[in-house]
């Protein structure tokens, strides 16, 4: 092993709040959408290994795959890592004058990919830094974010909103406005110290054992909007409403309405599309409420993946006790404040 200088990044994934899904299209260009949320101490994970080699290696560590190319300005896209190709073939056309690289990717995500947490996306935003730190890219916060939302939604053309990149770019707890031009507005919201943690104290994390594929659920709630069906646009105007509510509470620490803010935005982003919640989820949720819960929601499109539950007073030991014997996992975490964070280093390997 040598000396060899590396470039890291890591980008946090996030929970959706409150207002989910209002940041997907055409919902979004046509009525604009808000979005409140929050970013936990877990990571996406990228590192850069420039090679003198000829060839490009894609290692995505906890999915156990290794992909390996001759260096050229164009890979295919048509593999299982075929977004990370679809990445390095956006920075080489924008920022390489079409010029090949040559190196090796090492990525890792610490949830599983449909968990509802963004992994997908906070991953293209970690990668997507790691490349900023080695060519010294001239890119701002705004600037990675939409760079990273085009990769994945134009250029892939992968089903999905827009929150996810700048969560995951900006970092902390965030009250975000999707225009109707397209324009992102990122509005950090200042909540006090004691107010996170009682918020990460009683706000429950559980994973629920099965992954969702997003794009599917997403698919219909934009096939209902472009419909015209009444009840899901009118369950988004709701869930964008919630948001702005739930920043309220956030913003003054009244935390004793949370629950029941939560509650209302579950029972609203079910009616987006028939797929959100199953049996399955509304035998968990009722437990927890019969448990002690005031509110809670799924993370993301829905389907599976994460859940959390506000468990007010003593509650949450009792919540925490019943839903794990129905075996989800509950979860430690609390929220942190720094998004997108690359650096370089020298070390061996």
């Amino acid at each position: 092993m040598k000396l060899t200088k590396i470039y890291r990044s890591k980008a946090p994934l996030r929970l959706g709040l409150a207002g989910g899904g209002t940041d997907v299209a055409p919902y979004s260009n046509e009525f604009g959408g808000s979005i409140l949320n929050a970013t936990i101490n877990m990571y996406a994970w990228a590192t850069i290994v420039p090679n003198k080699e000829n060839t490009i290696r894609f290692f995505a560590e906890d999915k156990e795959i290794q992909k390996t190319f001759t260096s050229t300005p164009l890979l295919e896209t048509n593999h299982e890592l075929g977004l990370i190709a679809g990445i390095y073939n956006r920075i080489v056309k924008d920022f390489c004058d079409n010029k090949a690289l040559s190196f090796d990717l090492y990525t890792s995500v610490d949830a599983p990919a449909g968990s509802g947490l963004g992994t997908s996306s906070t991953l293209v935003t970690a990668i997507v830094g790691a490349f900023v730190e080695w060519l010294k890219l001239p890119l701002g916060e705004y600037d990675i974010a939409k760079l990273a939302y085009d990769i994945e939604r134009v250029d892939m053309a992968m089903s999905g909103g827009k929150q996810d990149q700048y969560a995951a770019t900006f970092g902390g707890v965030n009250f975000m406005e999707f225009k109707k031009d397209d324009t992102v507005i990122v509005n950090p919201l200042r909540i006090k110290s004691e107010i996170l943690h009682e918020l990460a104290y009683n706000l429950v994390l559980f994973y629920t054992n099965t992954s969702r594929e997003s794009a599917k659920i997403i698919d219909q709630q934009r096939k209902n909007v472009e419909q015209k069906a009444t009840d899901s646009i009118s369950a988004m105007h709701e869930l964008k409403k919630y948001s702005a509510d739930m920043k309220e509470l956030l913003l003054r620490g009244d935390l004793h309405h949370f629950g029941e803010l939560l509650d209302k935005s579950w029972q609203s982003k079910k009616r987006m599309a028939t797929n959100i919640s199953n049996p399955k989820i509304d035998d968990l949720y009722t437990t927890a409420i019969n448990a002690g819960a005031t509110g809670g929601k799924i993370s993301g499109a829905g389907g599976g993946g994460f859940m959390f539950f506000w468990c007010p007073g003593s509650s949450k030991s009792k919540v925490v006790k019943k839903l794990k014997e129905l075996d989800l996992v509950h979860k430690r975490y609390d929220f942190v404040v720094e998004g997108l964070k690359s650096w370089s280093a020298s070390t061996h390997f």
